[in-house]
């Protein structure tokens, strides 16, 4: 067994610490991805709630595969338009220890696209 931390892991944390240091009152838009679908968040720290969320599990989104960067792209768009319905529009991304690049690049420009500052 391991003792410490997987590398995975550290670059969580070192990711969200850095994050929490420069986002001030700002939402954090949080992103986790499997091997068959991608979830994101908004999330507002001081509170400790979720002020919108979208997946690949959602009807809107459920007839494309979850495991591509076109659900993705799908799923960027529509956290843009539920966090922009809750009056969020500046937000902090929060890749979650996964590498910028794939899906998560495309999620975060689909974001961008809609409405999203970060």
């Amino acid at each position: 067994m391991s003792k410490g931390l997987s590398l995975f892991e550290k670059r969580r944390r070192r990711n969200r610490t850095s994050l929490k240091a420069r986002a001030g009152s700002r939402p954090r838009l949080s992103v986790h991805r499997s091997g068959k679908h991608i979830y994101v968040q908004v999330i507002d720290d001081a509170q400790g709630k979720t002020l919108a969320a979208a997946s690949t599990l959602e009807k809107d989104v459920r007839g494309t595969s979850g495991a591509n960067i076109d659900a993705a792209k799908a799923v960027g768009l529509r956290i843009a338009q539920v966090a922009k319905d809750a009056g969020v529009t500046q937000v902090v991304f929060d890749r979650g220890g996964f590498l910028f690049h794939g899906r998560v690049k495309a999620l975060a420009d689909a974001a961008r696209e809609g409405g999203l500052e970060f």
